[in-house]
């Protein structure tokens, strides 16, 4: 007897009809009563969409520092109210600010998160968190002894896609998580001539973190068990840093890729898939903005009508996050021992991709010397 052949154009066509989509909680969160003052230390070019964030979500910024005053004092356009400052130690001694937003570059960051824990005021770091995981967990229990929360600025956590599809999988809709597969195609020639163009893995540690964050978000207490990448100039690039990158994640009974080509001028595209046993999610679109989502079950598929944004959405839910922490007397979601588990991911792939072998998270401690400029100029 013949074999019957499969009639692979049937496949996949499972739950065809349209349904309701479920309502997930997903939005950034805001604090019921709590408003407390805001100090922000550094005020480089990111932190217009800190502060636009903060302004629409009605948050109270009363102190903007950097080292540059000029600087500083062009963040007063979102607060005509705060006080500009050159030195942080100043902001530190008022007693009334109890929420900083440590913006900042990675080396000059550190020693600032550690006197604002001593000052027992409650912090939101910019990402990536820390250099080493060491450094990392002893600001965790800094935070810890001195009975502040210590938050980390992961904004692509309340973009409005990663979001819906953390809550998602956190919830079981799509049963057991088996695999994560991310496409983004852009242009990042922008870094040119600027500090991040000194920065090597400029790919991996400052862009692809949020595609980090995201997975070790869904992983929850999955155990990753191998890191491979790899890295390479694309043809013809004239920029310092490699600005092509791919690394695959196994996890326990998963897989997850992530792909990155940062030198392509026209035709952005962005594209998540998440799969589990149940049903699986797709995202897609243009760019990091403009997402379509799709979720898929056996009765069914559903289109979500997405709320919000990235820029500046994200920066409100990272902000509101740890204010809704504070006045909940809880740990934040964001929280900076957590956050641990993104940058090991992280440093595992930058490693793998340098080493041209996998690597296990957790046991690559530090980036490699040179990533990161041991000083840059002014803040982020």
């Amino acid at each position: 007897m013949a074999k019957k052949e499969t009639d692979y154009s049937l496949q996949g066509q499972k739950g065809a009809q349209k349904i309701t989509a479920p309502k997930l909680n997903y939005l950034p969160p805001k604090p019921k009563k709590y408003n407390p003052n805001i100090g922000l230390i550094g005020c480089g070019g990111i932190t217009a969409t800190h502060l636009t964030a903060y302004k629409e979500a009605g948050f109270n910024v009363v102190a903007l520092c950097d080292i540059n005053r000029e600087n500083a004092g062009k963040r007063r356009e979102f607060f005509p109210e705060a006080r500009v400052y050159t030195d942080a130690s100043e902001v530190l001694k008022r007693d009334d600010i109890e929420v900083l937003d440590i913006a900042t570059h990675p080396p000059e960051r550190v020693p600032l998160l550690k006197e604002a824990l001593k000052a027992r005021k409650h912090v939101l770091s910019q990402k990536p968190f820390v250099l080493d995981l060491d450094t990392g967990e002893k600001l965790a229990d800094l935070a810890d002894k001195k009975g502040v929360k210590l938050a980390v600025n992961q904004n692509g956590r309340w973009a409005p896609h990663f979001s819906y599809i953390r809550h998602a999988v956190q919830q079981n809709i799509i049963g057991e998580l088996l695999s994560v597969h991310v496409r983004v195609h852009w242009d990042h020639t922008w870094i040119a001539g600027t500090p991040f163009e000194n920065i090597h893995d400029i790919i991996f540690y400052d862009f692809a973190i949020h595609w980090f964050d995201f997975v070790a978000t869904l992983l929850g207490e999955r155990r990753v068990t191998r890191v491979h990448a790899s890295k390479t100039r694309a043809l013809g690039q004239t920029m310092k840093p490699p600005l092509l990158a791919q690394s695959l994640i196994e996890f326990e009974g998963g897989q997850a890729s992530l792909v990155f080509d940062a030198p392509l001028p026209y035709g952005p595209n962005d594209t998540t898939y998440v799969g589990g046993t149940r049903g699986s999610i797709l995202s897609t679109g243009p760019n990091l903005g403009e997402q379509s989502v799709t979720l898929y079950l056996e009765n069914g598929s559903a289109k979500p009508k997405l709320k919000g944004s990235w820029f500046p959405g994200g920066f409100a839910g990272t902000m509101g996050e740890l204010l809704c922490a504070i006045e909940e007397n809880r740990t934040p979601q964001n929280n900076a021992r957590d956050n641990l588990k993104s940058l090991a991911l992280c440093f595992a792939a930058i490693q793998a991709s340098t080493e041209g072998k996998p690597q296990v998270p957790g046991e690559v401690r530090k980036l490699p010397k040179g990533a990161v400029p041991n000083k840059t100029k002014g803040s982020r």
